[in-house]
């Protein structure tokens, strides 16, 4: 492996969050995005194959360490210890990132962006963290948020919580614009070697505007419009551009797999405190909030609970009326959470714990607080659940999932324990996977788009051979190969392999990852975002 060191920026990551062949192929053909399509047509381009699973609290952090969830232990937007959860952050996930590994060879760095990573590490050079963190998140290094903040005069990781549909529009050129600008001010002040510019927003316009293809495609025009000028200000001899996942349009149903597991027999229920987390708390302006009237609704919401009203029914018939926005807004959070009908983490044999996580965890002795699956029993759990699972069928006699298998057939290393124990993977990824209780276990998806797994890659410049195959890249591969044209070796514990198009690198053993202390716990404003968005789901439903 060459340790020389190049002059000026060597190589530069672009990830494009969410973005599948299809997408880009579809913009390319309108003749848009000329920096972009420079790239991918100048050098190698094809699919990259996400992990399971496909979501960006999880992807991301693969990516950037080049482990399976099971070596790294981030697995979804939530982090869980024993039946409490927080939002996932970097101290979750305990495997180096590329730039940490860089900075023990003498590499600098300038991170803006990626998400899952606050708190940062110290490393040469720069990091300002992006989704799923705070709006003001603790950056690398101190105070670089406030000097980047003066010299472009405004930087943000997300759009204003009350933003409607109008302004979210504006804001989504507008954090675009601001990424492109830090990026080029901290590269220009620290000179890095690595860097790493990361786009949430092409995501981001599909949630929350899937069917406006004005709004998406402004999107992408404003991306490519920054890549442009990153490319012209830093002139990096090697471009690679990644996404963590692909994402497509849902033509089949909700399944909740919660109610199927009550109905079988494996899930128990509970109101009141305890039980699956409500995220209608994170609703903001809830009227009598601190006050008697929250009391007062409390018992009213209980009553109707103890008569069969629950939450999700109330929820039901206020959205029949046009009224269940207007309640999540007005009615106080502890009321909604009184007459919610959630999992018993403790009681229940399985269940679901975050939709996202894409699997059934195993309430199993020894592991969990309250567990009731012995050890003994535990194999014979995990292959009854394959097979309930995998029988299950749609209304109209598809079948619910694509594989149904025991998770540690997928995932490796330290922490596979702390995720699911088995893992889900729904049809054609057409079916929306639900964690939710709704009192029947099929209905409609309350999302038009969902991620897949067909993700994109291209690479161009020095080191880069354009006739190299790539029909089996995968997530894991890009922080080797990454690695390998900067001239560093990678790291023996990775699961992907160097690309390729950049060559051939050999491994080497590094120190074992040494995980952050201090947590700063739930951060409300980004639960919400994430409830807002879909990620989580709400009591009220």
């Amino acid at each position: 492996m060459d340790e020389t060191v190049p002059s000026g920026m060597n190589v530069l990551l672009i990830g494009l969050d969410g973005v599948s062949p299809s997408i880009l192929d579809s913009l390319f053909e309108t003749g848009d995005l000329p920096a972009l399509r420079s790239l991918f047509g100048d050098g190698v381009d094809g699919e990259l194959t996400s992990q399971l699973p496909p979501w960006t609290p999880s992807a991301w952090p693969s990516l950037y360490t080049g482990v399976n969830p099971g070596k790294h232990g981030a697995f979804d937007f939530l982090a869980f210890d024993g039946y409490d959860w927080d939002i996932v952050d970097r101290c979750r996930v305990r495997e180096h990132a590329i730039w940490e590994l860089l900075d023990r060879h003498d590499r600098r760095s300038v991170v803006v962006n990626v998400p899952v990573t606050a708190p940062p590490l110290p490393f040469d050079g720069a990091l300002l963290p992006g989704y799923v963190g705070p709006e003001d998140p603790p950056c690398h290094p101190p105070g670089i948020l406030d000097d980047v903040r003066a010299e472009i005069g405004s930087y943000h990781v997300y759009a204003p919580a009350d933003a409607d549909d109008h302004e979210r529009r504006e804001w989504y050129g507008r954090l675009v614009g601001m990424r492109g600008a830090a990026f080029r001010y901290l590269a220009d002040r620290f000179d890095p070697d690595f860097g790493f510019l990361q786009f949430q927003q092409t995501d981001t316009v599909f949630h929350e505007m899937p069917e406006n293809r004005d709004a998406v495609r402004e999107v992408f025009e404003a991306v490519d419009e920054e890549v442009a000028a990153v490319l012209d200000a830093c002139d990096p001899a090697t471009v690679v551009v990644v996404s963590d996942h692909g994402i497509g349009p849902y033509e089949g149903p909700e399944f909740r797999v919660n109610d199927h597991l009550r109905d079988v027999g494996l899930l128990e229920t509970t109101r009141g405190a305890g039980g699956m987390p409500s995220w209608t708390s994170t609703k903001r302006g809830r009227l009598g909030e601190g006050d008697g009237t929250s009391a007062a609704v409390e018992r009213l919401v209980t009553a109707a609970s103890s008569v069969g009203l629950t939450s999700q029914r109330l929820g039901r018939l206020l959205d029949a009326v046009g009224l269940k926005e207007f309640v999540l807004e007005h009615v106080p959070a502890d009321a909604v959470r009184a007459g919610t009908e959630r999992v018993d983490f403790a009681s229940s044999t399985a269940y679901m714990r975050s939709r996202t996580e894409m699997g059934v965890r195993i309430n199993l002795a020894g592991r969990d607080d309250s567990g009731d699956v012995s050890p003994a029993e535990y194999p014979a759990v995990v292959d009854d659940l394959v097979e309930e699972l995998a029988a299950v069928r749609t209304q109209d006699g598809d079948p619910v999932f694509e594989s149904v298998v025991p998770a540690d057939s997928v995932f490796s290393g330290p922490y596979i324990d702390e995720g699911v124990d088995v893992l889900t993977v729904p049809a054609d990824f057409d079916v929306y996977l639900s964690a939710s209780l709704r009192d029947e276990p099929f209905g409609d998806p309350p999302e038009p788009w969902n991620h897949t797994l067909d993700g994109i890659v291209a690479a161009v410049g020095r080191g880069v051979d354009a006739a190299a195959s790539l029909d089996d890249a995968h997530l894991f591969d890009v922080a080797p190969t990454v690695l390998a044209l900067c001239g560093v070796p990678p790291s023996d514990r990775m699961d992907g392999e160097v690309l390729p198009f950049a060559g051939d690198a050999e491994s080497v053993e590094y120190p074992p990852f040494t995980p952050p202390d201090g947590r700063d716990g739930v951060d409300d404003a980004v639960t919400k975002r994430l409830t807002d968005m879909g990620y989580l789901e709400d009591g009220l439903d």
